[in-house]
This record gives C-alpha cells, sequence and structure tokens, in this order.
C-alpha cells in the first residue's frame, strides 16, 4: 500500500509545479481550475512569484495545495494511486482532495480564507515559533507549561523535533531553558504567526462557517488527520477535525505511525520539497519513501515504484514455487 502525502505552509518557493505543468495537461488543469475558483492566476503566481507575493499567506495557501495535487495528479495519471494519505497543515486539504471528500474548487477557496484568517488572528500579536531538536517531545512540553507567558507546542514532526510557538518573551524563555535540559538545537523560524496554539482559536471560530457552507463527501479511502493521528472519512468527522486543527497542535509523527499501521508499505511525497520524506525517514527509517516535484523525481519515483514491484512479483512466484 502506498501512503501519498502532502506538505504544508514553508515548502513553497517560485517555480514550484511549473515544469510539470508545462509538460502534462493533468496537471495544468489542475492550476486552471484552481485558478480559477479564486480568480488568481496561480500558474503565474508559481512561476514567476515575486517571493515575497507567494509567501503571502492567502495566496501560500491555495498555491500551495493547488502545485501539490497537480503533481499527485500527474503521478495517478502515471497508474500511481494512493492507498491512504496525510498531509501537513494545509497539506491535510490536498490529503482530502486526493480522496474525493472535497472537491478541488472548494478546497482552494477555503484554504484562501484559511490563510487569511490565521494572519489576522496574528494581527497585533508579538509571537515566534522555534524548532526544538534533540528532546523527548513531552519534555518540551513540560518546558513549555513551567515558563511564565505563553507558549505551546505547535507540532510533533518526528522523534527528537519538535516546534514550539507562542508570546516571544515566553519562547525564548523555554527555547533558554530546553538548551541548558539538553536540547541539540533551539531556534526561531522565520515565522510569525503562532500557527497550531489556542491563539488561533478565532481563526478557527471565523473559519466554521466558511467549511460549514462547503459540501463533503465521504473519502475513498483513509486520511489520517492531524489533531487525532487517526484516520478519517465521514464528512462530519472530516469537517470537525479541520476546524480543530487551526488551534491544535499537528501530530505528524504519530500520523505516520499510524498510516504505516494501516498498512502502508511505502510513502510518496507529491509537492514541493523533501521535507516531509525527511521527516518520515527520521520516524521510520525501514520505509521506503518517495519524494515528486519535478520531471526528473517523478521519473525516478516511478523507476523505483516499478523496481520494487518487479521485486515482489519475483518474491511471490519463488514462493510458489
Amino acid at each position: 500500500m502506498i501512503a501519498f502525502v502532502f506538505p504544508g505552509q514553508g515548502a513553497q518557493y517560485v517555480g514550484m509545479g511549473v515544469e510539470l505543468a508545462l509538460r502534462y495537461p493533468v496537471a495544468r488543469r489542475v492550476f486552471e481550475e484552481a485558478s480559477d475558483a479564486i480568480g488568481l492566476d496561480l500558474l503565474d503566481l508559481c512561476r514567476v512569484g515575486p517571493e515575497e507575493r507567494l509567501r503571502e499567506t492567502a495566496n501560500t495557501q491555495p498555491a500551495l495545495l493547488t502545485c501539490s495535487w497537480a503533481v499527485a495528479s500527474t503521478v495517478i495519471h502515471h497508474g500511481v494511486r494512493p492507498d491512504l494519505a496525510a498531509g501537513l497543515s494545509l497539506g491535510e486539504y490536498t490529503a482530502l482532495v486526493a480522496a474525493g471528500a472535497m472537491s478541488l474548487h472548494d478546497a482552494v477557496r477555503v484554504v484562501r480564507q484559511r490563510g487569511r484568517l490565521m494572519q489576522e488572528a496574528a494581527e497585533g500579536l508579538e509571537t515566534a515559533m522555534a524548532a526544538i531538536l534533540g528532546l523527548p517531545s513531552g519534555r518540551v512540553a513540560e518546558v513549555c507549561e513551567s515558563v511564565e507567558g505563553f507558549v505551546e507546542v505547535a507540532n510533533f514532526n518526528a522523534p527528537g523535533q519538535v516546534v514550539i510557538a507562542g508570546e516571544i518573551a515566553a519562547v525564548e524563555a523555554a527555547c533558554d531553558r530546553l538548551r541548558a535540559t539538553g536540547a541539540r538545537r533551539a531556534m526561531r523560524l522565520a515565522v510569525s504567526a503562532p500557527f497550531h496554539t489556542s491563539l488561533m482559536r478565532s481563526a478557527a471560530d471565523r473559519l466554521t462557517p466558511v467549511l460549514e457552507s462547503v459540501p463533503l463527501h465521504p473519502a475513498l479511502f483513509p486520511v489520517v488527520a492531524n489533531v487525532t493521528a487517526q484516520p478519517v472519512q465521514h464528512p462530519a468527522e472530516i469537517r470537525r477535525v479541520l476546524l480543530d486543527q487551526v488551534a491544535s497542535p499537528v501530530r505528524w509523527e504519530q500520523s505516520v505511525h499510524t498510516l504505516r499501521a494501516l498498512g502502508a508499505s511505502a510513502f510518496l511525497e507529491a509537492g514541493p520539497g523533501t521535507t516531509l520524506a525527511g521527516l518520515i525517514r527520521r520516524t521510520l527509517p525501514d520505509v521506503p519513501v518517495l519524494s515528486v516535484e519535478n520531471q526528473a523525481s517523478l521519473e525516478g519515483a516511478l523507476a523505483a515504484l516499478a523496481t520494487a514491484a518487479s521485486a515482489g512479483r519475483t518474491q511471490a512466484a519463488e514462493g510458489m514455487a
């Protein structure tokens, strides 16, 4: 079984998805449909930027979703289909599009609003995010609870890799204490908004009517949710986890373990960058992980999957002999 996984905000770059969109009609149609849905030429945005415009949250989120689904659609066009899916933060919407639970048209409209609401929720707040490396997640959470001010764990990314977020002073105090506790690194990230913390509750509340207005469908295969690290397929639970996700930590490490427990024998990251591939390899070092974002990586992934399938058929034949 193959699990498709989709990146979240931060993976974007000028040029993402363009090569495949210009080469494959299936990818180009994804960009066209998404652009029509929100009245923004996403292929042009991805192709020429500029980076500052692409980095605006309300632009980043629909552009990244569109690019990732264009890549996945190209992979599917070549005969490789997902059996399971998950996405990091924003990537969860791409996973739901892949599973048929949400249309691309609706998904890009929702995430454009989601991006605006999350950015507005952070306006006027002096906040920061920081990556903590080399400590167990439980210890990081304990330190966050012990410092004065507001700071919470925002992402459980992989063993020994956690992201915290909150008020600047509290984040800096937590980083100092975590370094003293033995963290290998505690570094501020180039992100100002405290995503996936309870400071985003107002964004979640304002997103509620947006999501309630969008038709959802039963997922064709399990999608593992960020909030619970459990599979969801029913529309009601999908709507709930998407709302909870805005102001709750992303449990990516646990989600990867869940995908494996559900039968994933390989992972394919569809979209810009290789961040998720790195996190998955840290979590499950013995499971094959592929990344696709352009023609070269597409060809490499297809060749690797064909080799694996051939080896599997050979083993099966030998077992029957």
